[in-house]
């Protein structure tokens, strides 16, 4: 393996050993206590490997600067620490397939799941490649410690070698992304950046500058509640009018699990309390402003249909914004994406732009005035115990940052 490659492997393993899951249904900055275990790290790796203004926010987020060789506008670099809430991510136990085959990977602490090129056939192409997974019982966290190494290989090789021009860097590593969090008021000030990338895409070549937009939504159920021998005309169920809701749905044609490409979705994520009272918790997405609104339209009729058959109880369906497509704000200024690009081809590799579906810090920051496309790590099956990276995709990315800062780096004609 190149020296990239080691450390690399070391760094991603050593990340991803440590729990940093977030919690939505907190309101701290960041939402979990444990997050700060890994920003405190990368405080301290990246002083020791002599980065200036390393400090770790009190939202929860650590930034760096890497002093710049060369003019140029000044880029941000982020990544966010924490990993997703919606699978179990402690005691993550990382794990390398040196060499891989091109068969079955199975995983000791779960015999039953089983990783091959015919659910994902793009593991297929990684033959002889490294894969790291976890064991069976967990996610991995390549979302996005894979990107939180990349960067940090990439700071360190730049640090120990100025010779290589690149303008000033802005290094930010977030808490709380998988909520829609990662991106404090404070953020874009603190950044002092022109424009920035965030690295937390998927396959070699993506760059990618169209992400879903975004809202949340809960639903609130109150019945009326009694002891059920005393029950009869008297007692409102709140959790079969959640059920009710629920099915009401358009089952299928507007779930995750049904829609693919730029078709949005409804997804109920939660669904918690009793007889008395139900919250029910939903993301909804679309790349449009107007189908976003739509969707949280068709909700709350639903919602208010549901109360009609039940004067007795009460129904509240609140929707909040998330974040919104990056690329109404992106598509005015393609010149991030543009050098992306132009880096990747320099180093023999194709970019691909195609929608995100999902969000990625980037979304947020760039509404908020810093335009930040989203670039590939090699991550693969994230949010779930068959994820998996290539070693030798994140050393792609880590050669494809040093080309992406030399690049803006360049004079503009």
């Amino acid at each position: 393996m190149t020296d990239f490659h080691v450390e690399l492997e070391t760094r991603l393993i050593r990340y991803a050993s440590i729990d940093s899951q977030s919690n939505d249904s907190s309101a701290t900055s960041p939402s979990t206590e444990i997050q700060l275990n890994i920003l405190r790290l990368l405080e301290t790796e990246l002083k020791d490997i002599g980065a200036t203004d390393v400090q770790l926010t009190p939202y929860g987020t650590v930034l760096a600067t890497i002093p710049g060789t060369a003019p140029g506008p000044t880029v941000g670099l982020l990544a966010h620490i924490d990993t997703a809430p919606q699978f179990n991510a402690a005691g993550v136990k990382p794990r390398v397939i040196r060499g891989y085959n091109g068969g079955a990977i199975s995983f000791p602490d779960n015999p039953t799941l089983t990783l091959t090129p015919e659910h994902n056939p793009y593991l297929g192409t990684k033959q002889g490649h490294d894969i790291i997974t976890a064991s069976g019982t967990t996610l991995l966290g390549a979302d996005d410690k894979a990107g939180v190494a990349i960067l940090m290989t990439a700071a360190r090789h730049l640090l120990t070698n100025p010779g290589i021009l690149h303008p000033t860097l802005r290094l930010a590593f977030t808490p709380d992304e998988e909520i829609g969090r990662g991106v404090h008021s404070n953020l874009p000030a603190d950044l002092k950046a022109d424009f920035a990338y965030t690295f937390d895409g998927g396959a070699v070549g993506e760059i990618e500058y169209e992400s879903f937009s975004a809202d949340s939504a809960v639903v609130t159920i109150k019945g009326v509640s009694i002891h059920p021998g005393l029950a009869k005309d008297k007692l409102v169920n709140a959790i079969h009018l959640a059920a009710k809701i629920i099915q009401t749905l358009p089952q299928a044609t507007l779930t995750p699990e049904t829609t693919s490409d730029r078709d949005g979705f409804i997804h109920a994520t939660d669904m918690t309390g009793g007889s008395s009272e139900m919250i029910l918790k939903f993301i909804l997405r679309d790349f449009e402003r107007d189908g976003l609104a739509q969707k949280g339209a068709l909700l709350q009729q639903i919602c208010a249909a549901v109360a009609a058959t039940e004067p007795r109880a009460e129904i509240t369906c609140v929707i909040k914004p998330q974040y919104r497509n990056m690329r109404y704000w992106l598509e005015k200024d393609m010149t991030p994406v543009g050098l992306a690009r132009d880096a990747a081809r320099s180093l023999g590799i194709e970019p691909v732009s195609v929608p995100i579906r999902g969000g990625t810090d980037g979304s947020r920051l760039t509404e908020m005035g810093i335009p930040c496309p989203n670039l590939f790590t090699g991550m693969q099956d994230i949010h779930g115990p068959l994820e998996w990276i290539s070693v030798q995709d994140m050393g792609q990315a880590t050669a494809f940052c040093l080309a992406l800062v030399q690049e803006a780096a360049k004079p503009k004609t």
